[in-house]
C-alpha cells in the first residue's frame, strides 16, 4: 500500500495582497500628501515674506493647513493686511478665509472669504464691507485667469466731516484673463464684470434716479505686468509710463429707464488723472448734474456727430456726442459738464 501525496499548502498571498498594497498605497500617498503639505507652509512663508518687502504685511490668525488627503487647506481664523505703498498705511481685516488646492490639480487654488471686512484708510477714512457669499478662484496655467463671485455686496464709506456713503449691489462677478491673442508685448489681460441691483450714490446725483441699476463691462488692460507686484501709486505709475491702456470694449449699464451703451479708451495723463474719449448711446436720461438736458443729447448728437455704439446692437438708443476726460473735467462735445474736477489718481 503506497502512502498518500502529501496536500500541497493553498498560498494565502490573493488573500492577503490586496490589502497589503493597499496599505503600501495609502502609506505612499500619505508620505507625498505630508510632503505636499511641507512645500506648501514653505512657499506660503516664503511668499509673506515677499509681500513684507514690498510693503505689504500679512497677518493669518492661528493658521492651519489641512485638508488631508486629496487636498491642501490653508486656514485662517482672520485674514489682515497693511499696506503702506500708498504712502500713509491702509489696512484690511476680514473674517475667517480658506484658500484650497487639489492635490491632483496643482494649477488652481478656490478661496472663500468671510465677512465682515474693515478697511482703514488715509485721512481718518474708513470702508466697511460685508457680503453673504464671496468665493473666488485663481489658475495660474496658460492662459492665466482669476474669477471672484459675491452677492449682497454692502460697502459704506466713511469719511470725517462728511454723512456715510453707502454702495451696494446685489450681485457681482468679475473674471480676468491674460489674452491669448494678443502679442506678449501688449501684456493684455481681459477683464469682464456684471453687477446686479447696484445702488451707486455718485451715479444717483450724476442723473438725478435713485432706481437700481445693472452694470456690464467687457474691456483689456494693455501692460499690465505693472500691476503684478499689487495696485499702488508704483504700479500705476509704471503703467502710465509704459502707456498702458484700459480698452473698454463694451460697457451696459441701465438705471431704471436710463440706459447708456457704449465703448472706448482710458489712460492716465502727465497730471496722473484718468483722461480718454468714449463713445456712447444713451435713452431715457432726463438730467446730467442737475441740469434737465431732456431729448437736448440726441440733438446734439446729430448736430455734432455723435457716433455711439452699432445701432443694431443697441435699438432704441440715441447716439451721443463724444465724451472727453481732458485735464481732469468732462466734456460732452465742446460742452464742459459742471462737475468737480477730476483728482489725480495718486
Amino acid at each position: 500500500m503506497t502512502d498518500p501525496l502529501p496536500t500541497r499548502r493553498q498560498s494565502r498571498f490573493w488573500l492577503y495582497g490586496p490589502t497589503l498594497l493597499l496599505v503600501i498605497l495609502a502609506a505612499a500617498w500619505s508620505a507625498f500628501w505630508f510632503y505636499a503639505r511641507g512645500r506648501a507652509a514653505t512657499e506660503i512663508d516664503a511668499a509673506m515674506a515677499r509681500e513684507a518687502e514690498r510693503g505689504r504685511s500679512w497677518t493669518c490668525a492661528d493658521r492651519t493647513i489641512g485638508g488631508y488627503p486629496f487636498r491642501i487647506e490653508l486656514r485662517c481664523n482672520a485674514l489682515a493686511l497693511t499696506s503702506t505703498r500708498w504712502g500713509d498705511a491702509i489696512r484690511v481685516e476680514t473674517g475667517p478665509a480658506v484658500a484650497v488646492g487639489q492635490v491632483y490639480s496643482p494649477g488652481l487654488v478656490i478661496f472663500e472669504l468671510t465677512g465682515p471686512a474693515k478697511v482703514t484708510l488715509p485721512e481718518g477714512r474708513s470702508l466697511a464691507l460685508t457680503w453673504t457669499n464671496l468665493d473666488a478662484s485663481l489658475a495660474w496655467r496658460d492662459p492665466e485667469r482669476f474669477a471672484l463671485v459675491a452677492s449682497d455686496v454692502t460697502a459704506v464709506q466713511t469719511t470725517p466731516g462728511l454723512n456715510p456713503e453707502t454702495w451696494s449691489s446685489k450681485t457681482l462677478e468679475a473674471h480676468l484673463r491674460r489674452n491669448p491673442a494678443r502679442p506678449a508685448t501688449d501684456q493684455a489681460v481681459d477683464i469682464a464684470v456684471t453687477a446686479k441691483g447696484t445702488v451707486l450714490p455718485p451715479i444717483d446725483t450724476l442723473l438725478g434716479n435713485t432706481d437700481t441699476g445693472e452694470i456690464a463691462l467687457q474691456a483689456t488692460l494693455t501692460q499690465a505686468e505693472a500691476f503684478r507686484k499689487g495696485f499702488n501709486p508704483d504700479a500705476l505709475e509704471s503703467w502710465r509710463g509704459a502707456n498702458g491702456a484700459f480698452e473698454l470694449t463694451r460697457l451696459v449699464s441701465t438705471k431704471g429707464k436710463a440706459r447708456v451703451d457704449g465703448g472706448g479708451q482710458l489712460q492716465l495723463d502727465p497730471m496722473r488723472r484718468v483722461s480718454g474719449d468714449l463713445r456712447l448711446a444713451a435713452a431715457g436720461i432726463e438730467q446730467i448734474g442737475g441740469i434737465r438736458i431732456g431729448n437736448l443729447l440726441g440733438g446734439l448728437g446729430g448736430l455734432l456727430g455723435g457716433r455711439g455704439p452699432d445701432p443694431a446692437a443697441t435699438p432704441g438708443l440715441t447716439p451721443l456726442p463724444p465724451v472727453s476726460l481732458r485735464e481732469g473735467r468732462v466734456f460732452i462735445g465742446p460742452f464742459r459738464l459742471p462737475l468737480q474736477p477730476l483728482p489725480p489718481l495718486y
